[in-house]
Formats: structure tokens, sequence, C-alpha cells
């Protein structure tokens, strides 16, 4: 791949039937560039979770999903509350979605701990009362290409 390929996608804040289409776009479209099923698989579940929590917690936002010849970055970015305590939160099973949002399904609190153990490279950017980036990268490893 000689040059970067960008994809971007608004992701529709308290929209939970169209939660996750970004994800499953990029996914057919790494599939059309022959990525690998485990990069691929790695990619989506991290970035279906961060549209979740975009959804869940910020009213949505936009994610940037850059593809180059190492690996494939993710940018999520929104303008929600912040995350006032990320160790907190980076904790399995810690949550502060309300109780109609778990009644869906969701809030489960695995979120970011799974787009850190899917990703090899993870930052959350956050300031309270203005939003929260975060940059995930999936590397390529030319075994797997």
């Amino acid at each position: 791949m000689a040059e970067t390929l960008k994809f971007h996608y608004d992701v529709d804040g308290d929209n939970f039937t169209s939660a996750g289409a970004a994800s499953v776009e990029v996914k057919r479209k790494l599939r059309q560039l022959g990525l690998d099923a485990e990069t691929i698989r790695r990619v989506s579940i991290a970035m279906y979770e961060g549209e979740i929590n975009m959804v869940v917690h910020a009213r949505g936002g936009s994610a940037d999903v850059y593809v180059d010849k190492d690996g494939i970055t993710i940018i999520l970015a929104d303008r929600g509350p912040g995350i006032p305590d990320i160790d907190l939160a980076m904790q399995e099973g810690y949550s502060t979605a309300p109780d109609n949002i778990r009644a869906l399904g969701f809030g489960a609190g695995m979120g970011l701990p799974n787009m850190k153990r899917y990703t090899d490279e993870m930052k959350i950017d956050t300031v309270l009362g203005q939003g929260t980036t975060v940059t995930m990268k999936v590397f390529i490893h030319p075994a797997n290409v």
C-alpha cells in the first residue's frame, strides 16, 4: 500500500440502531484491501466498542480511520462530558452508563478495556466538559498481509 487511505464516519449519538455501522463498514473495506482476518477482527472490535461508548456517553462524535503499510489508526473524537478518572474507567466492569442503557444490553464496563485489549497502542486525551479523543493503532505484521 503506497499511500495512506482515510475513511471518515459521523457517529450518531443516542441512536442505538445505527451504532456500530462505521465499524461494519471499516471491516468491509479492510476485507476488500486483503488484510488478514485477525487484524480485521481486532480493528472491528476496538472500533465497535468506541462507537458504542460515543453513543452511550457522548451523544456521538466522529471516527477517522487511516490505513497505511504499517497499520490501521483509529481516531474517535467526541464533545461529551470527558472522562473524570481514566484509570477507573479502564477497569473491567466499571461503568457510568445509566440504567436505561444497561437495560438495552449496553454499559457493561468493557468498552475501554476491550479497546485496549484489541489494539497495539491506545491513547486517551480527555478534557472534562469538552470531550474525549481516543487514538488506537493496530499494526499490520508483514506475515499477516
